[in-house]
């Protein structure tokens, strides 16, 4: 009596299940192409967990289709759907994206209107002891012999932003710095100044490293032109900042860095914490340069980051609503995304990053660097920091918590961010690179399209 009854039970479960399937989980893949509409969905897992209830072989198929992603154990797998239909050769895409560019930044913009930033003003100088702040620090990877450079940064950052708010410095190095040094940090600006030495174990090369093989692979990017590719020092820093400076003791009482290096430009007069945006808002990253990467240079990345992912469990891993489709674009510079097994190799300019320092110390990125680590790859390679982030952003962050700071005008030479804001001086509107044959460097028309609401609402209104 009691199995017919569980029996019949089951029957009535599966029925149900079976017409929410087609009456909730079909219409919502039908309604939900929109790309606004697509984030609303995928903002919850619950889309996830149900579609892989009610019919996992749909959900997995659909999802593959419409929006080039396929998550189940020993299975992950992505592609590039061209949502926005593009064709043509490379340089007819690349005039497209050139327009879109132009267009975008030709609109005026002046500061994030989807938070309330009214307690995010300057405070008047003789109550700026008790500004309550964000848990934050400005980081800086920096030697001794760079101390002029360095400091010519600092003065444009405490010009156009931290004068006003005194965020502490962290000055990061693998020796220690010289009591010069310090002095001259001191003499150019007011704020606390911290003067870290990095642990070997989180800067020096791993001792599994095969000495041999990093040589013989140095050589054969050298001779390929690749910028540091013998430099050792540069391969040590694309680790550490790819996945052990958030774990530097003096760090880890903070959540939030902003990373700057010698020799960069500020040309904002920013009138708004943005620390403290980055907490209230809730993201886990801002940018202001987006860039394709040097192909030779992360020739696996992307296939050895598909191998972690479908290795156990790792598919949990991957966030719906992730920047894939940015990571996989394939029109514009074609022969990059060949080289690099599928990777755009589109990419955050980490020289200028603002981040959640607990997004780097998730499990899921955690895991992912580990991975990554162990095939020696930023040595027999020369992957760097911002490929690194970028992929770890767009797979395990919600596309919609990564910031384009629009409104902070920046340089980093030859590339520039410019915006159209009455508040930027010394810099050209839409200007993206001193150096024309540059152009087609410019992800940024690609994260417009793929990556961002049609309308971005955090600076302009709904």
């Amino acid at each position: 009596m009691i199995n017919a009854l569980s029996v019949k039970v089951s029957k009535t479960v599966l029925l149900i299940v079976g017409l929410v399937n087609v009456l909730i989980l079909i219409p919502l893949l039908l309604l939900y192409k929109h790309e606004d509409a697509k984030s609303l969905l995928y903002s919850s897992t619950a889309f996830k967990k149900l579609g892989q209830h009610l019919d996992p072989l749909m959900y997995t198929s659909e999802t593959y289709r419409q929006w080039g992603w396929h998550l189940e154990p020993a299975n992950v797998k992505f592609r590039f759907t061209n949502p926005m239909g593009k064709s043509g050769s490379p340089e007819e895409v690349l005039e497209n994206n050139k327009a879109v560019y132009e267009a975008e930044l030709a609109k005026e913009v002046t500061e994030p209107k989807d938070i309330d930033l009214t307690d995010l003003r300057p405070p008047d100088k003789k109550h700026i002891d008790q500004y309550v702040r964000a848990n934050a620090t400005i980081i800086a990877l920096v030697r001794n012999q760079e101390m002029t450079s360095i400091r010519r940064t600092i003065r444009r950052f405490e010009k156009s932003f931290n004068s006003k708010y005194r965020y502490p410095y962290t000055f990061i190095n693998d020796e220690p710095f010289t009591q010069r040094f310090k002095d001259k940090m001191a003499q150019t600006t007011e704020a606390p100044l911290n003067f870290v030495v990095i642990p070997p174990e989180l800067w020096d090369k791993p001792e599994f490293i095969d000495v041999t093989r990093e040589s013989e692979a140095m050589n054969i990017m050298a001779n390929h032109n690749i910028a540091y590719a013998k430099k050792a020092s540069y391969h040590n820093m694309c680790r550490f900042y790819s996945g052990t400076f958030y774990n530097v003791p003096e760090l880890k009482q903070f959540k939030y860095y902003w990373r700057i290096e010698p020799n960069v430009d500020f040309f904002t007069d920013v009138q708004y914490d943005v620390l403290k945006y980055m907490e209230k808002a809730k993201k886990v990253y801002g940018f202001t340069v987006n860039l394709y990467d040097i192909d030779e240079t992360v020739a696996t990345l992307w296939p050895e980051t598909l191998n972690f992912l479908n290795q156990g469990d790792n598919y949990k891993y991957v966030n719906p609503n992730g920047a894939h489709q940015w990571l996989l674009e394939n029109k514009q510079n074609p022969k990059k995304n060949s080289v690099a097994g599928g990777y755009s190799t589109c990419h955050f300019w980490s020289n200028f990053e603002i981040g959640d320092m607990d997004f780097f110390r998730s499990e899921a990125y955690s895991e992912w660097f580990k991975y990554l680590d162990s095939t020696g790859k930023f040595y027999y390679e020369r992957w760097g920091d911002a490929p690194v982030h970028s992929i770890g952003l767009a797979l395990f962050a919600d596309k919609r918590d990564i910031h384009w700071f629009r409104d902070l005008g920046y340089e980093h030479d030859p590339y520039y961010n410019c915006p159209n804001n009455p508040k930027t001086s010394r810099c050209t509107a839409g200007k993206f690179s001193r150096w024309k044959h540059l152009d087609d460097q410019n992800c940024m028309a690609n994260w417009f399209q793929l990556s961002m609401s049609s309308k971005d609402t955090s600076y302009f209104e709904e």
